[in-house]
């Protein structure tokens, strides 16, 4: 059984204008067909995410990491070039992991689930989502969300088979972009879709996403979230999907980025005013959603997850 947290928590301060903005291409039987024909030496298979509207109900969550169950503790002191600390865990069967904490999707998930205003848009049928660089918004929509370029891996294990690697999963990923705001729910750019993604985990359990690093938005410390479906041609409504977690950053790369790069100068104001300690979501514990990164502002940087789920 899956660990859980409370999930009914609200972001303050953050709630977006939205309108009604959709897109609707050609659907799952294109991109698995798609995929399949670009991924077939590798194995690999096509995953689907959305979009979609909702209410603003807020993007909060917390709880206890107690209710995991622990294969063993998934954080070392690893250090990447810029300094920062995170949690890593090795791949294979001779790893460590724990089960990662369920949370909130929050109020911007895009995956169907609820309205932005115009009514219900299940956009797992959006054609393109299943792609690794998300940077940029698919179909009819042309924007590109500017940044620090981040390059993130995660690790999908099952904590019931010594940390194995999990293939043939489905991970959707979405997060905000530098100014703090989400594609298909801002007012700005209610008609972006940018900063979404699907990608199917390989033989090795991962997925490797081209991002970038994300703003710091009033009420929340940085973060991504993430949904694991349990197969690609599951990850057509977010009623199939396994885990809802987050993913947090190292607060010292979160000072540099903010005070050095350009276009963040509002995420440094509103990082300066929350803490891990404060977050209503990262507040009971984040040892194992820590990401580790190694790079620095001008070249990028690197991060990577270890997600243990049981299975």
């Amino acid at each position: 059984m899956q660990p859980h947290r409370h999930t009914l928590a609200h972001d303050h301060s953050h709630s977006h204008e939205h309108e009604g903005g959709h897109d609707h291409d050609q659907g799952l039987a294109h991109d698995l067909a798609v995929l399949q024909q670009r991924r077939r030496a590798l194995g690999l298979l096509a995953g689907l995410a959305g979009i979609g509207g909702l209410s603003l109900i807020g993007c909060g969550g917390g709880g206890s990491d107690a209710g995991t169950s622990t294969v063993s503790t998934g954080s070392t002191g690893s250090t990447g070039s810029t300094g920062s600390t995170g949690s890593t865990g090795s791949t294979g069967t001779t790893g460590s992991c724990s089960v990662i904490p369920e949370e909130t999707a929050g109020p911007y998930p895009g995956d169907g689930s609820n309205s932005n205003g115009s009514g219900v848009t299940n956009a797992l049928a959006l054609s393109g989502i299943v792609r690794s660089d998300i940077r940029s918004s698919i179909g009819t929509a042309s924007g590109t969300a500017g940044g620090v370029p981040l390059t993130l891996t995660i690790d999908l294990v099952n904590t019931n088979s010594s940390c194995a690697d999990l293939s043939g999963y489905a991970i959707y990923l979405w997060h905000c972009d530098r100014e703090g705001r989400y594609s298909l729910y801002s007012a700005s750019i209610v008609n972006e879709n940018y900063l979404r993604g699907v990608q199917s985990t390989g033989s090795d359990g991962t997925v490797t996403f081209t991002t970038i690093f994300p703003g710091c938005y009033d009420g929340r410390m940085p973060h991504m979230h993430f949904e694991v479906y349990p197969s690609a041609s599951a990850a057509t409504s977010y009623a199939n999907k396994i885990k809802t977690s987050q993913i947090a950053f190292p607060t010292d790369v979160c000072t540099t980025v903010y005070s050095t790069a350009s276009g963040y100068s509002s995420s440094l104001t509103n990082f300066n005013r929350i803490s891990f300690s404060t977050d209503n979501v990262f507040s009971d514990g984040y040892t194992t959603q820590l990401a580790t990164l190694s790079g620095d502002v001008t070249n990028g940087y690197t991060a990577t997850l270890t997600v243990g789920i049981s299975v």
